[in-house]
């Protein structure tokens, strides 16, 4: 059952939840943070975050009230460049001085966010536990292949939160869009963003295929950018060269603010599963995504009026053909799985993804007040 599986918790004021991961991992709990700021409207909701989180939510209209940055530790998060290590005691010293009343944990597994959840000091702790984690005061069992969306809606139901939407909504500020133009310009015909990037490489369509979807949408009448972070130039340059028509890169010269004001203002964007494809379905622009099938499954939109996830159905590796690993079959001790990192959604056709692209573009598909709507 999604929603209110638990009773609410009275006299509640402060609310604390533990989501420090990356970029599309956020964008897949606003629903549940959007469920619980209508539980307790009146509570402050903290998200004990990464310093991007900071900046992204500063001034943004949304449930997050405050972000209160968590520092690095095993299972929580990486550190940053010179960023400090070790600073976890006066941290949770500072948090307890908070007096959250809940502490929730939309993390992952728990081996190492319960005890950190737990030790914040809230009258009552909920969240996810998997096998070798330890319980909260209310718990429900983390199962790897589950959509992301759906699992958190779950945890806010064990403190009686209700799902106010299924759909993840990221605000647009101004300010968003006053950088996008800048650093963009303004648009003269429909643009299309591609991102070559994914953080595990084996999550990565190869770019000279997103260079010939470029050669194509460009022959379309689309203004074509490639899109990426700093540590994604020399993969933005890639497409850029390989493809036969003007390409823009605007790898790392947007902020992650300028980044959602960029992708608001794209008639679609073309993605390997990602952060910035979740973003750009949270802020209303059509996407089509390319996905493992395991991720399919936890992480595609399941929305298809204007969403177009796009399946490789491989299942072992491409160089050896082992049978993934732990991160491909969790549940089965017999997959090793090997060391290669290589893409698993090659198979994936530009045939299929250039379909995609034109059927979102067709009339139907686009209110006939949309700006996004090519003529």
């Amino acid at each position: 059952m999604i929603g209110r599986v638990r009773d609410l918790v009275p006299e509640v004021e402060r609310i604390a939840v533990l989501r420090a991961n990356a970029l599309g991992d956020f964008i897949f709990a606003l629903p549940a943070l959007e469920a619980l700021r209508a539980a307790y409207p009146t509570a402050e909701l903290v998200l004990l975050g990464a310093p991007w989180h900071a900046g992204l939510l500063a001034g943004r209209p949304g449930p997050v009230d405050r972000v209160l940055v968590v520092p690095p530790g095993p299972g929580i998060r990486d550190p940053g460049p010179d960023e400090p290590v070790g600073q976890m005691t006066d941290f949770l010293a500072a948090a307890r001085r908070e007096r959250f009343d809940l502490a929730i944990q939309m993390h992952g597994g728990g081996a190492n966010s319960n005890p950190l959840v737990s030790a914040l000091g809230a009258r009552l702790t909920a969240g996810l536990r998997a096998a070798d984690a330890p319980p909260l005061d209310r718990w429900l069992r983390y199962v790897y292949y589950q959509p992301e969306v759906v699992r958190y809606l779950e945890v806010a139901g064990l403190v009686g939160g209700q799902p106010a939407g299924f759909t993840p909504r990221l605000a647009v500020t101004e300010g968003d869009r006053a950088e996008a133009l800048a650093v963009a310009g303004p648009p003269d015909r429909p643009r299309v963003a591609l991102h070559p990037g994914a953080s595990d490489p084996r999550r990565r369509w190869p770019a000279e295929r997103f260079a010939e979807v470029a050669d194509r949408l460009a022959g379309d009448g689309y203004e074509v950018f490639v899109t990426g972070g700093a540590g994604e130039r020399d993969l933005a340059e890639r497409v850029r060269s390989a493809a036969r028509v003007p390409v823009r890169s605007l790898a790392g010269e947007l902020s992650l603010g300028g980044l959602v004001g960029f992708l608001a203002s794209c008639a679609v964007v073309v993605s390997n599963d990602t952060g910035p494809v979740h973003v750009a379905a949270a802020v209303g622009t059509p996407t089509v995504g390319i996905f493992w099938v395991g991720n399919m499954i936890n992480c595609a939109t399941p929305v298809r009026a204007r969403h177009r996830p796009i399946v490789s159905w491989r299942l072992t590796c491409p160089v050896c053909g082992a049978a993934g690993g732990e991160d491909i079959y969790p549940d089965r001790p017999d997959t090793a799985g090997c060391d290669h990192r290589e893409s698993y959604v090659t198979d994936v056709p530009v045939v299929e993804v250039l379909a995609a692209v034109a059927d979102l573009a067709a009339a139907d598909n686009l209110p006939a007040t949309d700006p996004r709507r090519r003529g």
